[in-house]
């Protein structure tokens, strides 16, 4: 189920923002994601979340600032379950329009974005 950002569910978001950004990111240090934590902390609630939760467990979350998409993290056990894609619906469903960013290391999201329509715009 989607809902809202709740305040209480901070912690368990930063937990799946660190654990997902550290395994998917194998080409920027740890280190990086650590140090930015309490940073990132302080911020996401300010951006729009909404997150997936089932049976009392964190699934996901989205994040948007305005109609950009700050990003989709899944946790690692609900990955290629469709928990991503039925977020971005979600938000599709709000917005006319949605950009982001993405590493282009980061195959698996490059692939997932350009399969849900989006396109790519070299920096």
């Amino acid at each position: 189920m989607i809902r809202d950002f709740k305040a209480e569910d901070i912690e368990k978001i930063m937990k799946l923002w660190l654990d997902t950004n550290v395994s998917a990111h194998s080409f920027i240090e740890n280190a990086y994601w650590n140090d930015n934590y309490e940073a990132v902390k302080e911020m996401l609630p300010q951006a729009k979340l909404f997150v997936v939760e089932q049976d009392g467990k964190l699934q996901g979350f989205i994040g948007l600032n305005q109609s950009y998409i700050a990003g989709i993290f899944v946790a690692e056990d609900s990955q290629s379950q469709g928990i991503g894609k039925q977020l971005l619906d979600y938000v599709k469903s709000k917005h006319k329009e949605l950009s982001l960013q993405v590493y282009q290391k980061n195959e698996r999201a490059v692939r997932f974005y350009l399969r849900e329509g989006f396109t790519i715009i070299l920096k």
